[in-house]
């Protein structure tokens, strides 16, 4: 009785959790530049380190976007959920040992940033999954710890990715350094957006902008993201893997 009712409370919490967070996700949607159509974001849930037992709970709260950031924990919750119809984005840094897994196991695909990990991924998506839904992660910030391709170097490596079979590019994400400085986190925002639009003016067709996390995807919203990762936000702070 006490797991049950432990399981029903962690579940009541997540449902709390999460339509709070849609209500603001609406209201920055309102709030965005031209206006955003209501919907217009996807909340991608961050469950790394998190059970399947809180994914499929958070699945009975209406969730069904979920982000993964390691192959192997990713790879293992994918299976051990594979009853439900979830969509299953990787977000995580990308090795190039490591694509096959990838290719085989997500929808999403959010932190591109090298065109032989493109490559990879084209040659061992499985032809009957469809093509397999890409982001090229930029380096917005300029730091050097810090993966993704300078956004001089983004237009290069957009066209050569658009070209490859078994993939489709839908557009980019970034993860700005952290910083409370609310003028400097829009102009890194904005930095990713305008790589979008020249992106688009090149005759690429890309819809997706995957940028913010849980504390900043308001900012990020109303500077054009419609893709906010969201892990402590929804499940509360990591447990250590």
């Amino acid at each position: 009785m006490t797991i049950v009712a432990d399981s029903s409370r962690c579940e009541e919490l997540l449902c709390r959790r999460l339509e709070a967070l849609r209500a603001r996700v609406a209201e920055a949607e309102a709030e965005a530049r031209a206006g955003r159509a209501p919907g217009s974001v996807t909340i991608v849930a961050v469950s790394k380190t998190q059970p399947p037992e809180s994914v499929r709970a958070a699945f009975a709260c209406g969730q069904r976007v979920f982000g993964e950031n390691y192959v192997q924990e990713g790879v293992a919750k994918v299976e051990a959920l594979a009853d439900l119809p979830l969509e299953w984005h990787f977000i995580g840094p990308i090795q190039s040992n490591k694509t096959r897994a990838i290719a085989e196991h997500f929808a999403w695909v959010h932190s591109v940033d090298r065109l032989k990990v493109a490559e990879r991924l084209a040659a061992q998506r499985p032809a009957a999954l469809g093509p397999l839904q890409v982001l090229l992660q930029v380096n917005v910030s300029g730091e050097a710890s810090k993966s993704g391709v300078a956004p001089a170097e983004v237009p290069a490596l957009a066209q050569a990715v658009a070209a490859l079979p078994g993939l489709r590019l839908r557009g980019l994400m970034c993860i700005p350094e952290p910083t409370s400085d609310e003028a400097l986190l829009r102009a890194r925002f904005r930095t990713l957006r305008r790589c979008l639009e020249d992106l688009c003016a090149q005759g690429l067709e890309l819809d997706a902008l995957s940028m913010g996390m849980s504390g900043d995807f308001t900012i990020a919203i109303e500077e054009g993201a419609t893709h906010v990762r969201l892990g402590t936000a929804i499940f509360g702070e990591r447990k250590k893997p």
